[in-house]
């Protein structure tokens, strides 16, 4: 009974730390917030060549089908 007090007790106060931080106010010398990073430079990338790998496999498929009959 004990060792289930003791065990809850230290979970019940080791709660907050799992809490992170609160964010600086303002960063990089300035006196507001900045903007966060853009993702659209390699996310359009990413798309454009999944989309060409996927055409790609799709012809692919299609060909090796074709083959077969």
């Amino acid at each position: 009974m004990k060792k289930l007090v003791l065990t809850a007790l230290i979970a019940i106060c080791s709660i907050g730390l799992f809490a992170q931080p609160l964010p600086p106010p303002y960063s990089h010398g300035e006196t507001t917030d900045q903007p966060g990073a853009p993702i659209d430079g390699g996310l359009s990338v990413l798309l454009i060549m999944g989309a060409a790998f996927g055409a790609k496999k799709v012809c692919f498929l299609k060909k090796k089908s074709i083959e077969v009959e």
